[in-house]
């Protein structure tokens, strides 16, 4: 037994075979705040960083995509960093502020911006809004003219299929995502020539969990190209370009890890041989989540039963799919595949058994492992499923069978701290008590 392989580069265990969080013992964790959790390695997520800020061209700035894992321990990381933050929700914008990072290194995206949260960032003050449809940039210059002030809007594109790739495509055929490219013009114009708005730039967004550096410069190449566009037409040089995320991590066997040192040389290149005008001064953005956080994470959960029905047999666990929807093949899966997944506490066990690891939910989809190969599991075992530090509890439906929500810890070396604690069964008896009175008295 050893540490899938995909997950081999940040992970250690110890001379008992016991995974190490940091320098801190799986079993340690467990006992100081119990099972099932999700455990955070400070170190990788600043690996993964250093990685792609050494590899962007100067030029190039970083903004974190919360909606990847808005837990305030990785917003108050990035934005130490000198990061900016991109929110999808005003939700996010208030967890955004209350980790310090100044509004105008905000970054507001996403195709369903209501009315209510226009107002809030259009009021409270945001970096850019990225309108995403002509009725969107109409609230905008409304909200803004009410309250008396400019708002910085750039507008996010959806390509063709020139700039196309990744796992999951967010553009170039029909999609709620950003303005098509072609009907892109007349709304350029539109927000060139509003009073209340001042133009930004380009958003272009078009696919995500990419492992390919070359298509992912073919994007960048695209994103130039639609740049290059849109100053010509407002004959104005371009202030930014904002070309998404899309950087992937490695989940399955066969899957080849993002050669970021390739890709930051190949940028280099590409961006070494701009020599437009329109670009002078242009600041160019990536938004990556997933790369930055994905790989730093663990979810711990303890088998809790073990059992055999018509030959085969089952590992049951005491979490499943209403905190790692992901790893269940639920979210955005279309052949369900295992996540890297093994014993914490026999990684030095040979493998001789074959099951299916299940949650405790009462459905069929709560199933984490399909076939998996083991060593002997018992009773008590901590079972660890790997790349889980990005959309995997926020991504799931943790309110399913009303189990107590999972806590969250973030180790720094040989420290670690509680960022988010363990819901507790005892909030459903209080909230039943505060219903009492007024179901009783039929108000």
């Amino acid at each position: 037994m050893s540490i899938p392989k995909v997950a081999e580069p940040y992970w250690g265990s110890d001379a008992e075979g016991e995974l190490l969080i940091g320098e801190v013992k799986i079993s340690a964790l467990t006992a100081r705040y119990g099972s099932p959790l999700f455990a955070y390695d400070r170190d990788v997520v600043e690996r993964k960083y250093l990685a792609l800020r050494r590899a962007l061209p100067r030029r190039f700035a970083i903004s974190y995509s919360i909606k990847a894992n808005p837990n305030p321990a990785f917003l108050r990381f990035f934005v130490e960093k000198d990061c900016g933050l991109e929110i999808a929700s005003a939700g996010e914008f208030c967890l955004a502020r209350n980790v310090g990072c100044p509004a105008e290194k905000i970054i507001f995206a996403g195709p369903g911006k209501t009315e209510a949260e226009l107002r809030l960032v259009i009021t409270q003050g945001i970096g850019e809004i990225h309108a995403e449809s002509p009725l969107e940039i109409e609230r905008i210059s409304s909200f803004s003219s009410e309250a008396g002030q400019r708002t910085r809007v750039a507008l996010r594109v959806n390509p063709n299929e020139e700039g196309q790739g990744g796992a999951m495509h967010m553009g170039g055929k029909s999609a709620p995502f950003g303005v098509d490219e072609e009907q892109m013009d007349p709304l350029l114009l539109r927000i060139a020539s509003d009073p209340n708005l001042e133009f930004r730039g380009i958003h272009l967004f078009a696919g995500t969990q990419i492992l390919d550096h070359n298509v992912l410069l073919d994007q960048y190449r695209k994103g130039l190209e639609i740049g290059r566009h849109a100053a010509s037409l407002l004959d104005v040089p371009l202030p930014t370009l904002d070309f998404g995320g899309g950087l992937g991590i490695p989940y399955f066997p066969g899957d080849s890890e993002l050669d970021v040192r390739q890709f930051g040389a190949s940028l280099e290149e590409l961006f070494d041989s701009i020599r437009d005008d329109c670009f002078a001064d242009t600041k160019f953005m990536v938004e990556p989540g997933r790369f930055l956080v994905g790989e730093a994470g663990v979810y711990v959960t303890r088998i809790t039963d073990i059992k055999t029905s018509r030959g085969k047999k089952y590992v049951i666990l005491d979490g499943g799919m209403n905190h790692h929807l992901a790893a269940s093949g639920n979210l955005g899966q279309v052949i369900k595949r295992n996540f890297p997944m093994t014993i914490l506490n026999k990684l030095d066990v040979p493998e001789t058994d074959i099951v299916d690891v299940v949650g405790p939910l009462c459905t069929p989809l709560d199933t984490l492992g399909r076939s998996v190969q083991w060593p002997p599991a018992e009773i008590g075992d901590l079972v660890g499923i790997f790349q889980s530090g990005a959309y995997a509890l926020t991504a799931s439906p943790i309110g399913f069978l009303s189990h107590p929500s999972p806590p969250e810890v973030w180790v720094e070396r040989s420290r670690d701290f509680l960022i988010r604690r363990r819901g507790n069964p005892e909030d459903c008896l209080q909230d039943i008590q505060s219903m009492k009175a007024p179901l009783e008295s039929g108000s």
